[in-house]
C-alpha cells in the first residue's frame, strides 16, 4: 500500500473508532426504570420451553378464567366499517354505562367525572402527572404493585413506601408511621385495595385512618381498585369514593383486566369528582388522542355480564386460594398468609435470594419435566434488602396445576444450592 494511503487509512480507522466511543446515550430517566420482576425472567421460561420442560405461569395475573361472552360476542359482531378515533376521555355511551354500573355498587359519579384510559397503568400515570409536580412525593404501603415504581419515574415523582409485614399478614402499617413519612414533598397516598401483590383487603377502619390522614394534611388520595369484584370469606370492598370529607381528594384508579379476565383489551378508567384533576388529565388523554375502540367496545359489553358470572369466579378464586395457601403452609420452611381479596399471595420461602431462586428454577430446575415461573418480591418493594426471601403467587391456573405447582416448589426447595435453614 502507498504510504499516503496507508496514513489515509489509519485515519479513517480512529475515525470510525471515534463515532464507536461516542455514541450517543439513553437517557437517565430510561436508566432509572426499573426492570419488571414479573417479565424480568420470561427469556429464561422461554428456553425452558424450548427444551420441553413445562413451565407453570405463576408469575403474572393473567387469568385463566373465560371472559364474558357478552364481551366475545360484541367484538365478533362488530358492524362498524371504520374502526375511528374515540373522544379523548372515551365514547360517552361507554361512561354513561359504566356510571350507572358505578352506581349500582354504591359509588355516586356521572359520566363526565371519568376518563377511559388505556388500561389502569395509564390511569395511574394520568393521575400523577396531574396531580404532581416533579420531585413531589407519594407515600404507599409496600410491598406494592411494581409497576408504580415505573409509572413514578415517569412523572418525575418519588414513592415513599412505609413497610407492611407478612407476620401481620401485610395490613396497613401503623397510620402513625405513614403519618411520620409526611414532609412539605408529599402530594399524595397511594393505595391498592385488595391489593396487589399481597391480597390483603383493606378493612373500613383502615380506610377511615387513611381517609383522616388525607383530610389533615389535604393530600390527594390515589385509590387503585381494580380487584374490588374479588372479595372472600363474606367481605366487602369499601371504596375511597365513599370516604366522607375528601371527595374533592379521591382518584379512583379502575381497569376490566381483572375483573372481567380481559386483560388485552387494555381498558382501565380514571374515576374523581375533581374537576380541575379531569381537565388537567384529559390534556395528557388528547396528546395519545383516544383510548383503544376495540377495547371500549368490549368494555361496554362487559357491563351486561350476569350477576352469576362473577359469583362462580369467585368460588373458583377461593377455592384456588384454600388450596394453594394450604399447601404452601405445609411445605417446611415456608409461611404464607390466607389472603381476603384479588387472586395473589406473598409468600416466604426458605431462600437466600428469591430473584437467583426464581432463575435457577428456570434455568437448572425440573421435575417431572415441569418447572415454575414466579415472580421475586424484593420487586414489590423499594425498600432495600426487604422482599429477598418472598415471592408473589398468582393463583390464576387451575387446581391441578396449581397441585403440580406446589409438588415443583416442594421438590425445588428440597435441592436448591441457596436455601437456609
Amino acid at each position: 500500500m502507498h504510504q499516503s494511503g496507508f496514513f489515509l487509512f489509519l485515519r479513517l480507522v480512529k475515525k470510525t473508532d471515534h463515532h464507536k466511543t461516542n455514541m450517543p446515550s439513553i437517557s437517565e430517566k430510561s436508566r432509572l426504570m426499573p426492570a419488571s420482576p414479573i417479565r424480568k425472567l420470561a427469556p429464561y421460561a422461554e428456553e425452558a420451553n424450548r427444551k420441553g420442560i413445562k413451565v407453570f405461569h405463576l408469575n403474572i395475573g393473567q387469568p385463566d378464567i373465560l371472559t364474558p361472552e357478552t364481551a366475545i360476542n360484541a367484538i365478533r359482531n362488530i358492524d362498524q366499517k371504520v374502526i375511528e378515533y374515540s373522544h379523548s376521555a372515551g365514547n360517552e355511551s361507554y361512561r354513561r354505562k359504566l356510571a350507572s354500573h358505578y352506581k349500582s355498587i354504591g359509588i355516586k359519579i356521572d359520566h363526565t367525572q371519568m376518563l377511559i384510559t388505556t388500561g389502569a397503568s395509564e390511569a395511574v400515570l394520568f393521575a400523577m402527572l396531574s396531580c404532581l409536580n416533579p420531585g413531589d412525593e407519594i407515600i404507599t404501603p409496600e410491598p406494592f404493585y411494581t409497576n408504580y415504581n415505573g409509572f413514578a419515574v415517569t412523572a418525575g415523582v418519588k414513592i415513599v413506601s412505609v413497610t407492611s409485614d407478612i407476620e401481620n399478614d401485610f395490613a396497613l402499617p401503623p397510620i402513625e408511621k405513614i403519618e411520620g413519612k409526611i414532609t412539605a414533598k408529599t402530594k399524595g397516598i397511594l393505595i391498592c385495595s385488595p391489593n396487589n401483590p399481597t391480597g390483603y383487603l383493606y378493612t373500613d377502619e383502615e380506610m377511615r385512618q387513611i381517609r383522616d390522614l388525607v383530610k389533615k394534611y389535604d393530600l390527594f388520595l390515589f385509590s387503585d381498585e381494580a380487584y374490588r369484584e374479588f372479595c372472600y370469606d363474606g367481605a366487602s370492598h369499601s371504596s375511597a369514593m365513599n370516604l366522607e370529607g375528601i371527595e374533592q381528594n379521591t382518584i379512583l384508579i379502575d381497569s376490566i383486566s381483572k375483573c372481567y379476565s380481559e386483560c388485552g383489551v387494555r381498558i382501565g378508567a380514571l374515576v374523581t369528582r375533581n374537576k380541575d384533576v379531569i381537565e388537567a388529565a384529559l390534556k395528557f388523554a388528547q396528546a395519545r388522542l383516544s383510548p383503544p375502540g376495540l377495547g371500549q367496545i368490549a368494555g361496554e359489553a362487559s357491563i351486561d355480564t350476569p350477576p352469576e358470572y362473577f359469583e362462580e369466579v369467585n368460588k373458583e378464586y377461593t377455592a384456588r386460594r384454600n388450596f394453594l395457601v394450604s399447601a404452601l403452609n405445609k411445605i417446611p420452611g415456608v409461611k404464607c398468609p390466607k389472603p381476603r381479596g384479588a387472586f395473589y399471595t406473598v409468600a416466604r420461602l426458605p431462600v437466600d435470594d428469591s430473584d437467583k431462586f426464581a432463575q435457577w428454577l428456570l434455568e437448572k430446575f425440573h421435575y417431572k419435566s415441569q418447572t415454575l415461573m414466579i415472580a421475586p418480591a424484593s420487586g414489590f418493594y423499594s425498600t432495600p434488602g426487604r422482599g429477598r426471601d418472598e415471592v408473589r403467587i398468582a393463583y390464576v391456573l387451575n387446581i391441578q396445576d396449581l397441585r403440580s405447582s406446589v409438588e415443583v416448589l416442594e421438590e425445588a426447595l428440597k435441592v436448591y444450592p441457596g436455601r437456609i435453614n
